[in-house]
């Protein structure tokens, strides 16, 4: 699984500063020269109290930069440390395959499950082949041939979003980006199998929802889901893109606005500093969430998830009429 920080957003970097100081007294210590052993456990308190106010009281631009870090985990660091006999299956039978949206079976705590998800890349070459976790057409047809098969088996659904946003492409729009997500949304909602989607990073728009109609919608606790990203926003609303971090508390697309909001079912707390500084951790809070939820909906028949998942749609927003 991914580990380490990769870079360093700039309210993170007081820390990450400090936790460099530490590791190289540390390194001293184990030379055996000098014993700092006293130095650094004044300065582990320090940064334990450091992290707790970085981390504390984020505002809703900063969940958002969390949310893109680079070194957060990806779906298949997920599949890596939750599932097991993970069998990928590719190809939408109508025009190729999408690497930037994946999926297959797999096992669940011993149980065959369908798990799908978008899949960023780390380094430029792996985001050139993922196209920046954004699919085309065939990626959302794929998903669906997918869910179909898993209803056809009778095997509960899996889905993990973390992608800015549909691709926008020509060759995209041309072979119907728009129809094969509204597709998705309306076979979503009729399967007769448990669902349980959860935002690992970024949620947005279509993108996301087309795999995001789930009887339980859970996210990371610093994940994002909006229709639109902060930058859109703030260029269509103010003009300037860079007032994004005025458009992201507009939005309010942060886990805690969206439970608030009762748009999703639960927020899953991250290891101290973001999921990106202890991911085998983030993973097993994620693991403990889905067994839950998957446990509730396990008791349902068929056309008792059919209908969860209708109501729990059927109940956003505010509706009023004369």
């Amino acid at each position: 699984m991914a580990t380490g920080t990769g870079y360093a957003l700039d309210f993170e970097r007081p820390l990450i500063e400090l936790e460099k100081k530490i590791d190289e007294l540390k390194a001293l210590s184990t030379s055996g020269s000098v014993d700092f052993s006293s130095e650094i456990s004044k300065l582990e308190k320090k940064a334990k109290k450091l992290q707790t106010e970085i981390f504390s009281d984020l505002s809703r631009w900063q969940v958002v930069q969390l949310a893109r870090h680079s070194a957060r985990p990806f779906f298949l660091d997920y599949v890596q440390h939750l599932f097991t006999d993970y069998f990928e299956l590719s190809g939408d039978r109508r025009f190729g395959e999408d690497t930037s949206l994946i999926g297959g079976f797999a096992r669940f705590d011993g149980k065959p499950v369908m798990v799908l998800g978008h899949q960023k890349g780390r380094t430029t070459k792996e985001n050139m082949s993922r196209n920046f976790g954004m699919p085309r057409p065939e990626g959302y047809r794929k998903a669906l041939r997918l869910m179909e098969l898993a209803e056809r088996f009778e095997k509960p659904i899996f889905t993990f979003v973390d992608t800015m946003g549909a691709y926008p492409g020509i060759g995209a729009e041309e072979r119907g980006q728009a129809e094969a997500i509204a597709v998705n949304l309306e076979v979503m909602s009729r399967l007769k199998v448990p669902i349980i989607s959860t935002v690992l990073g970024e949620g947005g728009s279509g993108g996301a929802l087309a795999i995001g109609v789930g009887n339980r919608v859970l996210m990371m606790q610093n994940s994002i889901y909006s229709v639109i990203s902060p930058e859109g926003c703030a260029s269509i609303l103010f003009r300037d893109a860079s007032k994004a971090s005025k458009a992201a508390d507009a939005l309010k697309l942060t886990a805690k606005d969206l439970l608030e909001m009762k748009v999703i079912d639960e927020v899953i707390q991250e290891p101290a500093g973001g999921a990106h500084r202890d991911p085998p951790k983030a993973a097993e809070a994620l693991g403990k969430a889905l067994r839950k939820h998957l446990g509730q909906l396990s008791g349902m028949s068929p056309d008792e998830l059919v209908r969860d998942r209708y109501n729990k749609f059927r109940a956003f927003g505010v509706f009023s009429g004369r």
